[in-house]
């Protein structure tokens, strides 16, 4: 189960719950592939955030991946779910970034 207390969220893949945890490790790995963290923040506040940065954030995040979870799968969980669904998984996780305390 995800602990909101640790920032956490969770998304549900292939019938399986995933804790997203928005650690430092895991938030510069997600830099590292998607660039500044700050720009991909404002781009989604401007609307600009693509599906395939939404995925790299979440795939960074996942806690514990279960064996064979790939990053395709997480992306065909959210193009399944539909953004509208996980859309407050995703501001959970920004709001982590831009307020700390992970």
């Amino acid at each position: 189960m995800a602990n909101p207390v640790r920032g956490e969220e969770e998304l549900c893949v292939g019938g399986t719950r995933l804790v997203l945890r928005p650690s430092f490790e895991a938030l510069v790995a997600a830099e590292g592939d998607l660039g500044s963290l700050f720009a991909l923040v404002e781009r989604a506040a401007e609307g600009r955030l693509t599906l395939a940065e939404t995925v790299g954030l979440f795939w960074h995040c996942v806690r514990e991946r279960p064996e064979g979870l790939t990053r395709e799968h997480v992306g065909a969980a959210v193009a399944e779910a539909g953004l509208a669904k996980v859309a407050p998984v995703l501001k959970g996780l920004l709001r982590q970034i831009l307020q700390g305390a992970i």
